[in-house]
């Protein structure tokens, strides 16, 4: 065997804690940066003869206590299997358990020793190129399916990825813009789905945006009559219903039950059986579609009215004295002209222990201020002039927002309440008889005495104990009712934090989250520093696609059903998805049991029927439908199984089970299905071999990379250094994400933009998300939704720095990208542009330098990295799902 690829380790003066079969891996962070951690640049591998497994070698940092032995790892994929084997020779011999802050993936374990420990010869290290690339799964994806047209014909079929560029055509199926499965091949019997242990789940996501290029939703008006529904189930019509008898009755595809064609919709059949008018009829042809829908469906049986934006500004000193409320106001003046609809209403209020109502009616020439001090019976004081239209109280309503910042500007008041707000909103929607939402822009944790008082309850000494799921219980009483009323009532809650130290996000974001709202945090908030983000984040958010007073059933065909519903969501009974408002960017993800044993030749039928109100004040059912495949081969179902679908759900229910149970329990049961899934597959699946082999299915390859991922992320990692807030924060966020959402939060991308070619249009493609791919002469974008930063290594280019900056080295890089007229910054900032459109919120433009201390920041991204909170590096975390699958097969 050729001595290529074997490098030198320097010797370690101990031992690193580790965990399981890991090479040094679950451990503390490391001190500083390593760099090119092993002194040279990586290896290059002469290409393997095809069509033989290839042995991949590489230098390995020393496996703990005795372990010796070499590490080997060859990447092939078995001819005519469809899965990836990967042989890890014993790489899995260290004994013991792991236990410390994290007996599951991810801390400190219980190895100590010197290095005498670490004798014998040194070590070999797998070779990273070897191991499943999720940037390489992305690009293949990409040229192989992006830019065609991706028709939804066929029942089953597993779209391209979220990352894929591609269009729909939509003939009888949902877009996967709307609905993404976790497998399209589900398994016949509930049995299977037990030795399986897959998911069966679709991220739902109802009023996703649609591309330009595609055909927008049809709105079928059957008057009065209102939609044509199934006597027995109440499934809408859709291409699942089978006509007969002539074109005089169908037969439901969802309960099979016989129905009458009512006259006003009668058709002859055509030679095949399909009505005559079948391509004239969305509901007929098309997976999604909505119906105007009649009084019935509205709420007293009278019609809806146009939803409101009410405007809640704290003007408590913090808010006053940091820019804040003056920010606001001058920005409202332009906003409200971008409304989604001219026939919002807005209303105004300002508070701090007490509320402040205004009186914008047109008719007044100056606005009128209402005070309300009792806040523990709240009541609006005003009905006529507080709703308004803006274009009509246009003048009144700029006066108010300039007079506001002056009003309060030698406030002393630091108290603030907060639930007695979202009531006064909810009693103002109530008396207008309609739906809206309340956009919130709070500073501090409400500890002025009224209903919803919250005190400091952060606790560091809890973390890793039993009781830490309790930092992330919401305080209950007053928050759960004021949740109840604002989604009966169809009031969402949008909620701007201007936080300069704990205030309880847990329980403040609940109500945000459970009427279909947002979560917006800016810690320590300055306006020079942060202004930018914070509008670019309200501008999106009033601007967005959005209905109101939603209410959302999944129907299935016979054998199986929904069971478990994760999102933005109120539920007061088992089967009905509440949401006061349901945006753009919001999922639900619906999770699916067997309750019989389900056909391969009728494959399984979903529909998702959304009741909701336009911001026009118009009452609709959006309908999307779905079939997927059923077969009684595991094969199948794992062929067709759906990565970043499996992560999404994967993220919602621990995000959900961690308050419940100690985050160790919920780690644990991450891996442990994980190493069962993969474990049925190699059973069941695989052609034998080795035991020494990993084998991932193709379809779920990267699983690993993402599941790691998921296991260090804030919300999953015990550490004091990370804040309880962005802990929660992040937790209530990813409820609501949709499946490309929660494919780039745990899988960022990291863009080199040092060779990039200023004439292209074309964004330079990622690299792994490692501190291997970074180079000190160059610069990195990486992104991942919520965060965005420009990496400088230590050694990048004078020139480029010149061409980006407009400063003559590293040392005099400024902390925002300026705005410079030459290629290298146009493009640049033109990547960074068309970054910021695509994503659902705004992001905050990092300048951070190699080797500086605000790099740590950056760091913690770098996903196939060992963690910086603790944490497994994606080598040694495939090394440890191997040993755990092995004990699975044992």
């Amino acid at each position: 065997m050729s001595q290529q690829g074997y490098v030198a380790t320097p010797p370690y003066s101990q031992a690193q804690p580790g965990m399981g079969g890991c090479p040094a891996g679950f451990g503390s962070a490391p001190a500083q940066p390593l760099y090119r951690h092993y002194g040279g640049p990586p290896q290059s591998f002469p290409a393997p003869p095809t069509g033989k497994a290839t042995c991949l070698w590489s230098p390995i940092p020393p496996l703990l206590e005795d372990c010796t032995a070499k590490c080997v790892l060859a990447n092939r994929i078995a001819p005519g299997t469809g899965h990836q084997s990967l042989t890890l020779w014993n790489c899995l011999c260290v004994t013991g358990q792991f236990g410390g802050q994290m007996a599951g993936p991810g801390m400190a374990g219980p190895f100590q020793g010197g290095a005498a420990q670490m004798a014998g010869p040194p070590q070999k290290k797998l070779d990273p190129d070897s191991i499943p690339s999720t940037t390489q799964v992305i690009e293949d994806d990409q040229a192989k399916r992006g830019g065609q047209v991706y028709t939804t014909n066929l029942r089953g079929q597993v779209p391209p990825l979220v990352t894929t560029d591609y269009t729909v055509q939509d003939q009888g199926n949902a877009s996967p813009r709307f609905m993404r499965c976790t497998t399209y091949s589900f398994p016949c019997t509930a049995d299977l789905a037990k030795q399986c242990q897959v998911p069966l789940a679709t991220i739902i996501k109802p009023f996703a945006t649609v591309p330009k290029n595609e055909t927008p939703m049809y709105v079928v008006n059957h008057g009065e009559t209102g939609p044509i529904r199934c006597n027995r189930c109440k499934a809408y019509m859709c291409p699942y219903m089978q006509f007969m008898d002539g074109g005089r009755r169908y037969q439901c595809g969802f309960c099979n039950c016989i129905n009458e064609v009512p006259a006003f919709y009668f058709q002859h059949l055509d030679h095949m059986g399909r009505r005559v008018d079948f391509y004239e009829r969305p509901e007929l042809s098309l997976g999604s579609y909505e119906f105007a829908a009649t009084l019935d469906y509205c709420k007293n049986n009278k019609p809806a009215s146009p939803p409101a934006y009410i405007f809640m500004i704290d003007v408590s000193y913090a808010n006053i004295k940091s820019g804040l409320v003056r920010l606001v106001c001058d920005e409202l003046k332009t906003l409200l002209d971008n409304l989604p609809s001219s026939m919002v209403k807005v209303g105004f209020v300002t508070y701090n222990k007490i509320l402040h109502f205004y009186n914008v009616k047109s008719a007044l020439a100056q606005p009128q201020m209402m005070v309300v001090s009792d806040t523990a019976e709240m009541f609006v004081p005003l009905l006529d002039g507080f709703l308004v239209n803006f274009q009509e109280s246009r003048a009144v309503i700029n006066n108010l927002l300039d007079q506001i910042p002056d009003m309060f500007a030698d406030t002393n008041e630091s108290e603030t309440v907060y639930a007695p707000v979202i009531q006064a909103g909810v009693e103002a929607l109530k008396a207008a008889e309609c739906s809206g939402k309340l956009f919130i822009f709070h500073s501090s944790i409400p500890t002025a005495e009224a209903p919803g008082k919250l005190k400091n309850r952060d606790d560091k000494k809890l973390i890793n104990t039993e009781k830490e799921k309790t930092l992330f219980q919401p305080q209950k009483a007053v928050y759960e009712q004021l949740s109840k009323d604002c989604v009966s009532q169809g009031c969402s809650v949008d909620l701007f934090l201007f936080p300069s130290q704990y205030v309880d996000i847990a329980t403040m974001g609940d109500v945000a989250t459970q009427t279909g709202g947002s979560v917006f945090k800016y810690s320590n908030f300055q306006v020079e520093r942060d202004g930018q983000h914070f509008l670019s984040d309200l501008r999106k958010d009033v601007e967005k696609a959005i209905g109101f007073d939603a209410i959302m059933r999944v129907r299935t065909s016979t054998g199986f059903r929904a069971t478990d519903f994760f999102g933005a969501i109120h539920m007061n009974n088992t089967t009905d998805v509440e949401m006061a408002a349901v945006d753009c960017d919001k999922a639900v993800t619906v999770e699916f049991k067997h309750d019989d044993t389900l056909s391969e030749e009728t494959g399984a039928l979903m529909q998702c029927a959304l009741l909701y109100t336009t911001i026009s004040g118009q009452r609709r059912l959006r309908i999307h439908n779905l079939s997927l495949n059923c077969s009684a081969q595991l094969s199948e179902l794992y062929k067709s199984c759906e990565t970043d679908a499996l992560i999404n759900f994967f993220a919602k229910s621990a995000y959900r089970a961690m308050l419940n149970q100690p985050l160790k329990t919920v780690r644990e049961i991450l891996v442990n299905q994980a190493a069962h899934m993969l474990a049925c597959y190699r059973k069941n699946c695989a052609s034998p071999s080795a035991a020494s082999q990993l084998i991932l299915p193709d379809a779920m390859k990267v699983f690993p990379v993402y599941l790691n991922s998921l296991l260090k992320t804030g919300p999953l990692v015990g550490s004091a250094e990370l804040s309880t807030d962005d802990r929660a924060h992040q937790r209530l966020s990813t409820t609501a994400m949709g499946v490309e959402d929660t494919q780039l939060l745990l899988y960022p991308r990291l863009v080199p933009l040092h060779n990039m070619d200023v004439a292209s249009d074309v964004v330079p493609t990622p690299v792994r998300c490692s501190e291997e791919r970074l180079t000190d002469a160059g610069m990195f974008l990486l992104e991942n939704g919520c965060s965005l930063f420009l990496w400088l290594g230590q050694a990048c280019p004078p020139e480029l720095i010149q061409s980006v900056f407009n400063v003559p080295s590293l040392a005099h890089v400024p902390r925002s990208l300026p705005e410079l007229d030459n290629p290298q910054s146009k493009k640049l900032r033109s990547i960074v542009d068309s970054l910021l459109d695509q994503r659902p919120s705004s992001m905050k433009l990092m300048i951070v330098k190699q080797k500086d201390r605000s790099e740590i920041m950056f760091r913690q991204h770098l996903v196939e990295d060992k963690g910086l909170h603790g944490g497994a590096s994606y080598m040694d975390f495939l090394c440890y799902v191997h040993r755990e699958i092995r004990q699975v097969l044992t």
